[in-house]
């Protein structure tokens, strides 16, 4: 006879006939490959939410970092004062953030946005930052010497030159979003934090929920790769 296994231990979702070994692994916190393929139903939603507070959290972000990189590049003594704030904002402890928030946003989606958003500030407004900065003086004289206004050597010729530095501050960005929005269920916005927090001692919801994270932030990655490669066909060029 196999050993009664405490119900109490067997996550929800699980309760039904199956081999005693099955229930033994599940009862145990163990990998069990039968309760995944079961259960995998279970993440697709917090995965797409997930999806949501990522992708949302890194446009709007990537707006806001972008046009104080474009002033900070024009008005060259706001670069220090822009630097120390989004600096500070980096350095709050995310779970602080979320719960200093919910007072005056309320839990959702909301304040696990903005936590996200301003997160994201240092990384990529650095990023443009020292792009631009780092463009030859010499080709922007050259640029405006050909008739070019300031606002068309900045949009034609700068920004161009300096986009695989800020592609690569969107990169690390995108990363570093996936992993804080695991967090975003403390400001009751859900994801796979979520479902990891929900049974954070039973392996198979961890690889699973974590593996998705880890997925998720891998094709972004992937995905601001493409983008690089479509919008600077000359280096494709040069590589050949």
């Amino acid at each position: 006879m196999s050993a009664k296994i405490p119900l109490a231990q067997v996550p929800e979702g699980f309760f039904t006939e199956r081999d005693p070994d099955d229930l033994d692994c599940v009862a145990q916190g163990g990998f069990c490959p039968s309760w995944i393929l079961e259960n995998f139903d279970r993440y697709v939603d917090p995965f797409f939410q997930h999806v949501y507070l990522t992708g949302v959290s890194l446009a709007i972000g990537f707006v806001i970092a972008f046009a104080l990189g474009l002033l900070a590049h024009r008005k060259r003594w706001l670069t220090g004062p822009l630097t120390a704030v989004t600096s500070i904002l980096f350095t709050i402890p995310s779970i602080a953030l979320f719960l200093l928030l919910l007072p005056l946003t309320g839990r959702g989606n909301t304040t696990a946005i903005i936590a996200l958003v301003a997160y994201t500030q240092l990384i990529i407004f650095r990023n443009v930052a020292n792009g631009l900065r780092q463009v030859p003086s010499d080709i922007v004289d050259a640029s405006e010497g050909m008739g070019l206004t300031p606002m068309q050597t900045l949009l034609r010729v700068e920004v161009p030159m300096a986009l695989p530095e800020i592609l690569a501050g969107l990169r690390i960005a995108a990363s570093t979003t996936v992993g804080l929005a695991t967090l975003a269920f403390f400001a009751g916005a859900g994801g796979l934090g979520a479902e990891i927090e929900s049974q954070i001692n039973f392996k198979s919801n961890v690889v699973v929920a974590g593996g998705l994270a880890v997925a998720l932030a891998a094709a972004l990655d992937l995905a601001v790769l493409g983008l690089q490669r479509a919008l600077m066909p000359w280096r494709r060029a040069v590589a050949a």
